[in-house]
């Protein structure tokens, strides 16, 4: 190359810019690397028809078979309209099951390698987790008003005040993120089917013993301080407050200490845990 070709060429690489890469560890690139992954994990979920029917389609067609099989017998026991308190069970239980599913799909991602190959991306790796997080609060939204919308015809009616719809949609939100967060934390320390074992036990604790189907007088007088005050029983009468009427301060109040209780116990093992699983992946 000839000295003036040379010059040419310094010249043009000068008139180029300069394009300085953010580190790794910057809010930007987290927050830019977190709606990459939750892009990522929405798509494969909506591209698994067993993910899509279980974690979106059947809490509706549960709603509908309560519906059918219940019909107004616990109306008529309680006095007051039950499908309020159905359809928040249903919109709670959803956000459990898409965590279990939400917690398998991350086992499949260790077993098969692709977590170890995102740690070694040049990625921020804290974004795996926040993304994984924030497709699950879009999902359990997206089901939420699902649920609510097919309550509709069988009498559920939202409230004329637009904030008290929206924060009606949130509470299951709330409620399913610490939920999400306790889920990922078992996830990543226990193997096999030890996790459905655990989570399943749980649910079904928390799906029998709750304000949903009946009212909490209904439930022995000994056992009615710890339906009442367990975290689906907070997060149901919220959301009957807010739709039917009654009382939605301590409710929604118990709901926010229950979330930051669990994502303060919670939160630190999952992080460690989802680590530890990547680099031994």
């Amino acid at each position: 190359m000839t000295t003036i070709e040379k010059s040419s060429v310094e010249e043009a690489a000068a008139d180029l810019p300069v394009v300085h890469t953010k580190p790794e560890s910057s809010v930007s690139v987290w927050f830019t690397h977190s709606l990459i992954q939750t892009k990522r994990l929405l798509m494969v979920w909506l591209r698994d028809p067993s993910t899509t029917i279980q974690t979106i389609a059947y809490p509706a067609v549960t709603l509908l078979m309560f519906r059918i099989v219940l019909g107004d017998s616990i109306t008529a026991a309680t006095g007051a309209p039950s499908i309020y308190g159905q359809a928040a069970l249903l919109t709670l239980v959803a956000a459990m099951t898409g965590a279990v599913v939400s917690a398998l799909g991350f086992k499949r991602e260790k077993a098969s390698g692709l977590l170890s190959r995102f740690y070694t991306m040049p990625l921020n790796k804290a974004s795996l987790l926040t993304g994984r997080l924030l497709a699950e609060m879009l999902r359990i939204l997206l089901t939420t008003v699902i649920v609510l919308l097919v309550a509709v015809p069988l009498g559920f009616l939202f409230m004329e005040d637009p904030l008290a719809n929206i924060a009606l949609v949130l509470v299951p939100v709330l409620f399913g993120i610490g939920f999400a967060v306790m889920v990922t934390a078992l996830a990543t320390i226990t193997e096999g089917v030890m996790l459905i074992s655990l989570i399943g036990i749980l649910n079904t604790l928390l799906m029998f013993f709750n304000t949903g189907f009946v009212p909490v007088f209904a439930y022995p007088t000994w056992l009615q301080d710890v339906v009442a005050n367990q975290p689906m029983s907070c997060a149901i009468d919220a959301m009957k407050g807010l739709s039917y009427g009654g009382p939605v301060a301590e409710p929604l109040l118990k709901t926010v200490a229950w979330t930051v209780g669990m994502i303060a116990v919670f939160a630190y093992p999952a992080i460690v845990g989802y680590k530890k699983a990547a680099e031994s992946s």
